[in-house]
């Protein structure tokens, strides 16, 4: 079990890493873009300034830790489910989940302070 979790961890970071790697690089490039004076057709449009992609980079990277959350909650109630009444197994089992719901409920709130501070922006 803890080598298949391994192997799911290794996995997800690298799919984690090449989807955020990309949008981020295109905000980085507008927003240098947008910087400068002399490129501001650039800027004009709503969907490729620095704020459209720094949205969808947020977005983005909310909807992937929603589902890792969501598998992480899966493989704490699968290890509550397996644990057999050992006291150690359902104490991990109960903090995985915990943590899970704690890191998706962090996650809600930097997407709500990001969106503020974009529409503030806007």
């Amino acid at each position: 079990m803890k080598k298949f979790l391994k192997t799911i961890t290794i996995l997800g970071a690298v799919l984690l890493g090449g989807l955020v790697a990309s949008p981020a690089a295109g905000a980085i490039n507008v927003f240098q873009s947008c910087t400068n004076a002399t490129d501001s057709a650039v800027c004009k449009s709503q969907n490729d300034s620095a704020a459209g992609l720094i949205e969808k980079v947020v977005n983005t990277m909310l909807f992937i830790l929603a589902g890792v959350a969501v598998i992480m909650i899966v493989i704490g109630g699968i290890k509550y489910t397996t644990s057999g009444g050992d006291q150690s197994g359902i104490n991990s089992a109960k903090n995985t989940i915990m943590y899970a719901v704690i890191g998706l409920v962090v996650a809600i709130m930097a997407y709500a302070i990001v969106n503020f501070v974009i529409n503030r922006i806007k």
